[in-house]
């Protein structure tokens, strides 16, 4: 994001980072203290609040132009503001594909993430599956789990 110059989210693509939603404040700090203790520290995990994600988000697309390959950042990025609207945090974690993501997704899972994508450099991964819908003017609503994936 603004935050590391070579992976902005103006270009639409933390490239390399799960970017995680929490409902609160204090998820995101729980979900946050245990990557530590996993080893994610210092420069590795990203934390934003729902203003910081709000200012991000709004400064990327009043500079983005709209492009037909670019269509699904987009939506996802104005999903990510609908949430930070909502008064989401954030965190944004360093992590490779595979299996550090899939750690990243079992640790903050276990403290009320809701989001958490990983970011490629062709495809967006949902790590997570979304419980709640963004957008709903009379509140979230559950929306289906998919069933867990096997190894």
């Amino acid at each position: 994001m603004d935050r590391e110059p070579n992976q902005r989210y103006a270009v639409l693509k933390p490239v390399g980072h799960v970017v995680v939603a929490f409902p609160t404040a204090a998820e995101g700090e729980a979900a946050a203290e245990i990557l530590d203790a996993i080893g994610l520290t210092g420069d590795d995990v990203r934390r934003y609040s729902d203003r910081e994600m709000l200012a991000q988000i709004d400064q990327d697309l009043d500079t983005t132009e709209p492009v037909p390959s670019l269509s699904h950042e987009l939506e996802l990025m104005r999903a990510h503001r609908a949430l930070a609207a909502r008064g989401y945090h954030w965190l944004v974690v360093r992590a490779q594909a595979g299996e550090e993501a899939e750690r990243v997704a079992a640790a903050v899972r276990l403290h009320g993430a809701e989001r958490a994508q990983l970011y490629g450099h062709f495809v967006i991964e949902e790590l997570l599956q979304p419980r709640r819908a963004v957008g709903n003017s009379r509140g979230a609503q559950r929306t289906p789990r998919a069933a867990p994936r096997k190894a």
